[in-house]
């Protein structure tokens, strides 16, 4: 199978490590993976702050880069669910402002090949148990767009409760924002901290070494309030930890 990484923005300037994690585990798994060089930004972050317009030609952009691979595969929820739930919409909108059904049809063939990374493993390539081994004590914060955009429900559990050597926990309150929200974290800064504080206080009551998540976004938000709480967990992208064995440990 001949599919595409779309790293996101976030990753590819902050968090190289979990592009690289991805590649790792799903060559281990017998998967071609390509990284198209012309990939660039989704829209979401123009998007979601108003700029619609803006917005669709970085869409075309996107479904010009990927649309030749049988799938594209992302790190991250809340890019995954901006070409899964918003492409469309950006179409419909495009129709509706009487502009024609040209951007439609351009993004239509990207939106149903796009996963997000658990349900890739899950849903397509059938697996759960990925041969993992990370001996940690792990909580789980499913993000917003994964769990509400996405649905990816069990799949991210799923996937860590089959890593060897890990112990998974329950986090309190899991299903709760944690406060990131793109640009909500700059519109209602104090809103957002107190979200944050709250999502760091229910994980550091787990005892848990490790907060997981499928969302480096959301991860970032998470951990900057764990550094200034002087916590003492890690914020830790699923990726990495799935793409952990016994012959190459992740730190």
């Amino acid at each position: 199978m001949r599919v595409a990484l779309f790293l996101t923005c976030v990753n590819d300037t902050l968090y190289p490590d979990t592009g690289r994690a991805v590649v790792k585990l799903l060559t281990r798994l017998g998967v071609d993976v390509d990284f198209p060089m012309a990939q660039s930004c989704c829209g979401q972050a123009h998007y979601n702050t108003g700029y619609r317009h803006e917005a669709e030609p970085l869409a075309r952009h996107f479904s010009d880069v990927f649309g030749g691979y049988e799938a594209i595969v992302t790190p991250s929820g809340s890019c995954g669910a901006m070409v899964r739930e918003l492409y469309p919409r950006m179409g419909e909108r495009a129709r509706a402002e009487g502009r024609g059904d040209t951007l439609a049809a351009t993004l239509a063939p990207v939106v149903p090949k796009t996963y997000e990374l658990t349900e890739f493993l899950v849903d397509v390539l059938g697996v759960t148990d990925v041969g993992a081994y990370y001996p940690h004590k792990v909580t789980y914060h499913p993000t917003c767009h994964g769990l509400r955009g996405l649905g990816l429900g069990e799949r991210p559990r799923r996937l860590l409760q089959a890593v060897k050597g890990l112990e998974l926990v329950e986090l309190p309150g899991a299903d709760e924002c944690c406060g990131f929200g793109g640009t909500f974290a700059l519109k209602n800064s104090d809103v957002s901290a107190a979200m944050g504080a709250d999502k760091v206080r229910n994980a550091e009551s787990t005892g848990a070494e490790v907060l997981c998540a499928a969302d480096n976004s959301c991860l970032m938000h998470i951990g900057g309030t764990m550094a200034r709480l002087r916590t003492g967990m890690r914020p830790v992208h699923i990726a990495e930890i799935l793409a952990s064995t016994e012959e190459e440990p992740a730190v």
